[in-house]
């Protein structure tokens, strides 16, 4: 009933994993991303795969040990399907035996792509191959146009209700952490999200506190300053907001 890619920019250390499927709030239970790995959790789901696999995977254990012991404890493995990927880029993926055709995964160079209930074995390979002939794209650039091309593949072959896209970049919280739920054109909405986010999120993300600097940016000065041309820059290009956001009347 999904498909999602897991991947790790090892220039940058960010780590990532988006997803969409025909099953609501999606988001909300396949990506558990760190600042350090990404494991994502789907089929007949398990979320308790998810969120103790990235804990182990942080703690420096190897991803085929924890993929192991994971499907070993549980009765229903046969219907889960999960990949990941470890602080130093090593994968490991499992397509429980029952999960719904077409199912499978695939991998390449810190970057996994699963997926079942699919319209065909393209989704994967489609996802896959358009990730890696675009490794100059931002990174959540990147993942929106790998999604795009499994959905071009066939996708989730029941239809389409929902996406998400999670990063963390080197930080505790993501850096980026959106969700579409319930939508007719989930990743259509989910790039209209990521349109909003560069009119001033990713600005203000600058400002924000980090491990090394806990108050991040005191004086507003500066980041106002951004902010403000930021929206100058896009005036001069022509970039209309896509933000649904309404003034207080």
């Amino acid at each position: 009933m999904t498909y999602s890619i897991v991947a790790r920019d090892p220039e940058t250390g960010e780590f990532g994993i988006a997803v969409a499927s025909r099953f609501f709030a999606c988001g909300s239970l396949v990506p558990n991303v760190s600042a350090s790995a990404a494991f994502a959790s789907q089929a007949f789901v398990n979320p308790l795969w998810g969120v103790e696999g990235l804990a182990r995977l942080g703690q420096g254990e190897a991803p085929d040990v924890v993929l192991s012991d994971l499907v070993a404890r549980d009765a229903g493995q046969a219907s889960r399907q999960a990949h990941m990927i470890s602080p130093g880029g090593a994968i490991a993926q499992h397509t429980g035996a029952d999960c719904v055709p077409w199912a499978g995964h695939a991998q390449a160079d810190n970057v996994s792509v699963a997926g079942n209930m699919l319209a065909g074995p393209a989704v994967v390979e489609d996802t896959l191959a358009t990730w890696l002939e675009h490794p100059d794209l931002p990174f959540a650039e990147r993942f929106l146009t790998a999604m795009e091309a499994g959905e071009r593949a066939g996708g989730d072959k029941r239809g389409k209700q929902a996406a998400g896209l999670l990063i963390h970049s080197g930080q505790p919280y993501p850096s980026l952490d959106l969700r579409v739920d319930d939508h007719n054109d989930p990743l259509a909405e989910l790039r209209r999200l990521m349109a909003v986010a560069e009119e001033r999120y990713l600005v203000f993300r600058t400002a924000m506190p980090t491990v090394e600097n806990f108050s991040g940016m005191v004086d507003r000065t500066p980041l106002d300053a951004a902010i403000a041309a930021n929206e100058e820059e896009r005036a001069e290009k022509g970039i209309v907001s896509q933000s649904l956001a309404t003034p207080l009347t």
